[in-house]
């Protein structure tokens, strides 16, 4: 097990055998199809009812503001909860978190898809939300509990290219669905999915042992609290600018929250989230490079849907196959991710994919009205599906290797926290660059190549602590 920062050791805890269960099926392929099932149908819900949004507009008679919640519901629970969602299951062992986390997102779906009026459509997404928060950290922890070696490394590069790809997957299936028959499809199609993962979870993945005791209620209430105001700031600025009253509220009651949440993981002897898990040179460089680079993507993926629909007229169904070469090209870069890890180390291949997604994101910077798709973002999509499948694998091969299987669902919490709020972060920042009311295409597009130019910003930040920070080779 790691030690504490300053040489300090983390308390030994004497872990409980986990509860007598079914038999683990000893078939990796299962076992990863069942982690990565479940992160890719929270990552989908992310962006997947973005392009239905007009549909779901004239179904329930929702306001524009309203419709923005749609979205915003979801992104709100699942940021906030994240960091109680990992100690979760470490408290009650990950396997079963996790199983309870997707029968909620399936019970959510099933609402969702049902709604009739507007609050009910905005009360299950935000139960789709606390869902993610359960579940989510325990996937990725489930990958350290189930897999060794190489084999690890292998799991890891097929959760780290479905996390990248979830959102531009999300707007495929959205318009697929939406344009094929109802945007009520885009919550039922997770029913099945759920139903499947609930009932092969507890038969295929192995079960990690519980870490009874005081549960952080402290720690867990400033987290939360300071998270949902974090991730509302950053939806207030997007939707109103960074003079909006509330946002900046909501702002200054997020550093009290979390300075205090803090001072209370500093003086607990069992902390929500041990503070040395954001020590250690390789794991915080891991982490921030995670929180710049989606949080560049996350913004570049609007805008690009934007610039598909309103200036190239595509429709749900064409906007989202635009988005293939990005998600095909990611599968086929994080397939070759393990091998090139063992060649290379993590740090060559975190640079490169880093210099891919800039140069992506530096490319749609020149992008105008009459370049159309092959011209305009083709080659972007190229550069920045390699980038997201050269990095973000060895950046989670990077943050489970440097913790002990005690503290990998912690560890997993912060990772998947920095991915969201990244997201979050990227596209508030970017949206409000981007402005409101442009007359005329040229107007747009002007505001749009601004707003490009930002998400580059994230991208050589990025790209920066990868240089001079990281440090990781093999």
């Amino acid at each position: 097990m790691p030690s504490a920062p300053h040489g300090r050791t983390a308390a030994p805890q004497e872990p409980t055998a986990p509860p007598a269960g079914p038999r683990v099926h000893h078939r990796p392929g299962v076992v990863l199809a069942v982690i990565v099932g479940c992160q890719l149908m929270i990552g989908l819900d992310t962006s997947v009812v973005t392009v239905a949004l007009p549909d779901v507009r004239a179904g329930l008679g929702l306001s524009t503001g309203g419709l923005a919640w749609v979205q915003n519901s979801y992104m709100l629970a699942f940021g906030g909860l994240l960091l109680l969602g990992g100690r979760a299951g470490d408290v009650f062992g990950r396997r079963r978190a996790f199983t309870a986390g997707v029968v909620l997102f399936t019970a959510a779906s099933l609402l969702a898809g049902f709604a009739d009026a507007g609050w009910w459509l905005l009360t299950a997404r935000a139960a789709q939300g606390v869902a993610a928060a359960v579940a989510a950290p325990s996937a990725m922890s489930l990958i350290a509990t189930n897999f060794e070696g190489q084999a690890r490394a292998r799991a890891l590069s097929v959760f780290s290219a479905v996390t990248g790809a979830g959102a531009a997957v999300g707007m495929l299936v959205g318009g697929v669905l939406t344009e094929a028959a109802s945007w009520r499809l885009v919550f039922f199609v997770n029913v099945p999915v759920g139903i499947v993962l609930a009932l092969l979870a507890p038969r295929v993945l192995a079960e990690t042992p519980r870490r009874p005791g005081r549960f952080d209620a402290a720690g867990a209430a400033a987290a939360t609290a300071g998270m949902t105001a974090l991730v509302y700031a950053l939806i207030r600025v997007g939707s109103d600018g960074w003079g909006d009253g509330r946002a900046l509220a909501a702002f200054g009651a997020a550093a009290v929250l979390l300075a205090g949440f803090v001072a209370i993981e500093h003086r607990t002897a069992r902390p929500l989230m041990p503070l040395w898990l954001l020590t250690g040179r390789d794991r915080a460089a891991s982490y921030l490079c995670q929180l710049l680079l989606v949080g560049a993507n996350f913004g570049a993926f609007f805008f690009c849907t934007l610039y598909l629909q309103q200036v190239l007229g595509y429709g749900p169904l064409a906007a989202g196959a635009a988005f293939l070469p990005f998600v095909g090209l990611q599968f086929a870069t994080v397939r070759a991710a393990p091998r090139l890890l063992q060649r290379f180390g993590a740090r060559v291949l975190v640079v490169a994919g880093m210099a891919c997604a800039l140069a992506g994101l530096l490319w749609l910077t020149r992008l105008s009205a009459g370049d159309g798709y092959a011209a305009g973002v083709l080659g972007p999509f190229m550069l920045m599906g390699a980038g997201g499948g050269l990095s973000i694998m060895p950046l989670n091969a990077t943050i489970l290797g440097s913790v002990g299987p005690a503290d990998s669902g912690a560890a997993s919490g912060v990772a998947q926290t920095m991915l969201w709020a990244g997201g979050s972060l990227g596209s508030a920042v970017m949206v409000t660059v981007f402005g409101s009311g442009h007359a005329g295409t040229a107007a747009l597009m002007h505001d749009m190549d601004a707003a490009f130019a930002t998400g580059a910003g994230f991208a050589a930040a990025a790209l920066l602590v990868a240089v001079a920070v990281l440090r990781v080779e093999r």
